[in-house]
């Protein structure tokens, strides 16, 4: 279960962007932009990033339960979500993940 909340948050699960994550991360910046309007792009990024990573870690503590008897700690949770952004950031840098704008070009 938590493995599949993990996926689901994760950049891994691009097709729920607009159903899971960018609500969140609207849901997050709305304080702060109505504390100060200047202050919504950089908290919607931030709480866009933020449910990615949290996505990152729950599916690998989700996977790393799964598969093993033993608990893993929140700096080995911290790299390998590093090590999973990383990757993905590789595989869109490369192109073998084209960016939505080259997709709708295509059409």
């Amino acid at each position: 279960m938590i493995a599949a909340v993990g996926f689901l948050l994760s950049p891994l699960s691009w097709w729920n962007d607009l159903v899971v994550n960018v609500p969140l991360a609207w849901l997050f910046a709305w304080p702060f932009a109505a504390w100060d309007e200047r202050l919504y792009v950089p908290t919607f990024v931030l709480g866009y990033w933020l449910t990615n990573i949290v996505g990152l870690v729950l599916l690998h503590k989700g996977l790393a339960g799964a598969l093993t008897n033993r608990k893993t700690s929140l700096r080995w949770d911290l790299a390998a979500a590093t090590v999973y952004t990383a990757l993905i950031a590789v595989v869109a840098w490369l192109g073998w993940l084209p960016s939505p704008t080259t997709l709708l070009d295509a059409l």
